[in-house]
């Protein structure tokens, strides 16, 4: 028999991912081209061209034995120190490769991260709606996920929540933004505040409380929003990077963390995450891809082909009668359902071929995630369907 607690998460595993499945199997009885998948956010916008042609002139160059071995568990040096001198071009900070560690994506540094913080019970607070596994990364080290509801109306954290749940186990809090799956981008006044509550609670507690930025979708934001470069307003600050969206690359499983020399326990929490990197089994991030975005780091992907697919499904989605805050990042829209049960309002959009995820995955009922990172002529496909759909409801 398996694990009691992965038989729990096999009871609750990814319905993001059961989703794309149901898409698969729907596909193959009515044509691909009648079915409307948003249900995963995997990049729809090629790679940037400059990446294929670093992958091919590295393989020229160098040695083999030179690019498809170990290396330090932090990942190659020169490569950590292009990308702290990168983050420090872009957003005046001061990081050398020694606050970089190269990360198998986002979700193996945050699984570093909490496997090198994390204590039995120890509290890790999230806004919700947040990124499912979450609660999984968190479960995983035995941590205990606390979620704050958001403001409804703009999905900004409701702070004085915050500032109520934080306790003497917290020792982290999650943030993310550009937000999954909202596609929100939290104000410079949200971060100030949020960094101001943790100060004090720290003192309050007398402990360090870390704050984990998960940054997946930097890059991809809209109409000039700014996204506050958190290291610079709260000193135990720990940012998660992924190039997963940034240079559409999410197979590839290639991001970093950053660590900043300002962080309490900087010289421990350093070496905790290399160890922890060996022993959950990445022992490094993937060589090749390392030396690859190394070169590309000025290179990002069209965003404006994401933006003309947002302002095509939110214009037309508001025009039908749904409801929804306009995002800001990312490639998501949070669509209020037309019933209070959010995963019959699912099923129901199954019936016009549209799959769409469930807000309670995202830890938030009544809503559902709908990603636009898709092909522009299957949203305008989809258009009827949506509005059939909608009809049925009024």
């Amino acid at each position: 028999m398996i694990s009691d607690k992965m038989m729990s998460f096999v009871k609750t595993s990814s319905v993001i991912r059961a989703m794309f499945e149901e898409g698969k199997r729907l596909a193959k009885i009515y044509g691909k081209e009648n079915v409307y998948d948003f249900s995963l956010g995997n990049p729809s916008v090629e790679p940037p061209a400059q990446i294929t042609k670093a992958l091919i002139s590295i393989l020229n160059e160098e040695e083999p034995g030179n690019i498809h071995g170990y290396m330090n568990n932090s990942g190659y040096e020169d490569v950590r120190e292009k990308i702290a001198l990168s983050i420090n071009h872009n957003f005046g900070t001061n990081f050398r490769a020694a606050n970089i560690i190269m990360t198998v994506g986002a979700a193996g540094g945050l699984n570093v991260i909490l496997k090198s913080l994390l204590n039995p019970g120890d509290e890790v607070i999230t806004f919700a709606p947040y990124f499912g596994e979450y609660r999984n990364y968190v479960s995983n080290y035995d941590g205990v996920l606390v979620t704050i509801s958001p403001n409804a109306k703009d999905f900004q954290p409701n702070l004085n929540e915050f500032e109520e749940k934080i306790s003497s186990n917290t020792k982290a809090v999650i943030i993310n933004s550009p937000n999954n799956p909202t596609g929100v981008v939290y104000s410079e006044e949200t971060i100030k505040r949020i960094a101001e509550i943790l100060n004090k609670k720290e003192q309050e507690y007398n402990k360090s409380i870390y704050l984990i930025s998960d940054e997946p979708y930097r890059e991809l934001v809209y109409d000039n929003a700014e996204v506050p470069y958190l290291t610079k307003y709260y000193k135990n600050t720990i940012i998660g990077y992924s190039f997963s969206k940034s240079l559409s690359l999410p197979g590839e499983r290639i991001g970093y963390l950053v660590i900043p020399d300002e962080t309490d326990d900087y010289e421990n929490l350093i070496s905790a995450a290399n160890v922890a990197t060996r022993i959950l089994g990445f022992v490094n991030a993937p060589s090749l891809i390392q030396r690859a975005v190394a070169r590309c780091l000025d290179v990002k992907v069209d965003v404006e082909v994401y933006n003309r697919n947002r302002e095509l499904l939110y214009s037309s989605l508001l025009s039908y009668g749904y409801e929804c805050v306009k995002p800001q990042g990312a490639f998501y829209l949070f669509v209020k359902a037309l019933e209070q049960d959010d995963k019959k309002f699912a099923e129901a959009a199954k019936k016009h071929n549209i799959l769409i995820v469930p807000g309670s995955s995202f830890g938030y009922p009544g809503y559902v995630r709908i990603a636009y990172c898709v092909d522009y002529s299957m949203i305008e496909r989809s258009l009827p369907g949506f509005k059939k759909l909608a009809d049925e409801y009024k």
